[in-house]
């Protein structure tokens, strides 16, 4: 199921929220800390979902202050309304449990005890769950911080052994993959916040996204999952574009994005999860080949992998980049073209900008097509030792502007969203006929390419190219080819907003 919270100040915006929530929600969490001189029994008339009453105490993430006495009558007063559920802090649970008052009807609000950490996911989950199952509540919530991504696998690993129905998820950004995923972790519910700016927790994702995006209301214990490793990642449109072809091609998979601090850590404890697929991005295209089972060699000659399929438990490093890239080149340029497509890159002076996982596939292909590359980088060792790799030639930064190239190509991160107005190199090293060729794809247009057009020359943005690698993970993925053109248009209407 999902809850949305309603965090609205006043009694009429409470209302307003509750009837927009009510038709997308299947359930309503009332909070009614956030409420100034609440009339509950005028809310709950009013209700058209079942509602959960919460009274949350500054101690534990809310906003009422006031007395434990003036907070726990709240509560039973939802009882003697017949609120649908009633949520209980665990250190306030033996003043319902001692409360006499008989409930009317008898059983019919039910009560969710809950304990929420701000801080971290502790190890000791399982003893903290069994202590709330001893309070005599119909539910246990338990709720915690993740401070890195691992956090979320003992959320996991704890509600596959619950042996009652239990809400448990993750807060922050880190654990955003267990509001999304909670129908294959196995929590009762999940909860997500009427729009942006409506959270009542850190790493609520907002109702229109979850539902846009993820589809939770298709997922079900036989989803198989895929995704995105990287650091960040809540710029990336990836979600977007695999889960639209997931859809449209009617596959019952969903893909979710990991903010990756330790690729070691994560490769080793998301095993666990049996993830089918990723796709890899800065900064980890390099350093996950040593936590793979197996590469293929272009991969491996490459030394980057932006792909990985799980088969049967193995996992399998692949590189998508190279070709990609080589192809939107090759789209652009083929207007000096006399030959055949594989000879458009021919004895082409290519000015290659970076040295990460990017840079070392572009590279490799370039090479393989006989153009003639210098690699570029501000820490001039690693151009050396990608120059090196390659059989071409490095050159420090500072001597750019001596450089005479057919084509510019920027495979670093300058220029990313959000830091859109920075770019990798000065517009006066760029002249008339060059073609400049930016990796970046959000924004669409980058600082560079605008630069680089009113200089004369003819850009190429990073869409192309990402279009074709996603296309060609895909197929890696599922054995099926997507159609490039619907990628490219799901990613132009989510770039530009629509």
């Amino acid at each position: 199921m999902i809850c949305i919270p309603i965090i609205a100040n006043t009694v009429d915006d409470v209302l307003r929220d509750m009837a927009e929530a009510s038709k997308v929600a299947d359930i309503i969490e009332l909070r009614l800390d956030y409420i100034k001189n609440p009339d509950l029994k005028r809310i709950l008339e009013r209700r058209t979902r079942p509602v959960i009453v919460t009274n949350r105490p500054t101690r534990e993430g809310g906003k009422f202050d006031g007395s434990e006495e003036e907070r726990v009558a709240m509560l039973k007063l939802a009882i003697r309304l017949q609120a649908d559920f009633i949520d209980v802090e665990h250190d306030s649970i033996q003043y319902i449990n001692r409360d006499t008052e008989p409930r009317v009807p008898a059983g019919k609000t039910k009560l969710i005890v809950s304990y929420h950490n701000f801080r971290e996911t502790p190890a000791d989950l399982t003893d903290i769950y069994q202590k709330l199952r001893q309070c005599g509540a119909d539910m246990v919530k338990i709720v915690t911080f993740a401070n890195t991504i691992t956090d979320n696998i003992k959320i996991y690993r704890l509600l596959q052994q619950a042996q009652a129905p239990l809400i448990s998820f993750c807060m922050g950004e880190y654990g955003i993959i267990s509001r999304i995923l909670y129908k294959r972790f196995g929590s009762y519910l999940t909860f997500a916040s009427l729009q942006k700016g409506k959270e009542s927790a850190p790493g609520q994702i907002n109702i229109h996204e979850l539902f846009h995006v993820y589809q939770p209301q298709k997922q079900d214990k036989h989803t198989t999952i895929y995704g995105l490793i990287g650091n960040p990642v809540s710029h990336s449109i990836s979600p977007i574009i695999h889960n639209t072809l997931f859809r449209e091609m009617d596959f019952n998979s969903i893909y979710v994005p990991f903010k990756v601090d330790n690729i070691g850590d994560f490769i080793r404890e998301f095993r666990e999860l049996d993830v089918k697929g990723y796709s890899v991005t800065i900064p980890h295209k390099e350093s996950v080949l040593n936590h793979l089972d197996a590469i293929d060699l272009m991969a491996k000659k490459i030394g980057a992998v932006n792909t990985i399929i799980n088969r049967d438990g193995r996992l399998v490093g692949y590189n998508t980049d190279c070709d990609a890239a080589i192809q939107a080149l090759e789209d652009i340029n083929q207007a000096s073209a006399t030959g055949t497509k594989n000879d458009r890159l021919q004895g082409r002076h290519v000015t290659l900008l970076g040295a990460g996982g990017a840079a070392r596939a572009i590279a490799f292909g370039l090479h393989e097509r006989g153009a003639q590359v210098t690699i570029v980088n501000r820490n001039y060792e690693r151009a050396q030792s990608l120059a090196r790799d390659v059989g071409c030639i490095s050159m420090k930064f500072n001597n750019l502007p001596e450089v005479k190239t057919d084509i510019l190509i920027n495979a670093t991160p300058v220029g990313m969203f959000p830091k859109i107005n920075e770019t990798p190199i000065d517009k006066d090293r760029l002249k008339p006929g060059m073609i400049v060729f930016d990796t970046i794809y959000n924004p669409i247009e980058t600082r560079l390419l605008r630069e680089a057009k009113t200089q004369g020359c003819k850009i190429i943005g990073g869409l192309p190219m990402f279009a074709n690698q996603a296309a060609a993970q895909f197929e890696l993925w599922t054995g099926v080819t997507p159609p490039r053109e619907l990628i490219r248009e799901i990613a132009y209407k989510k770039l530009r907003g629509e």
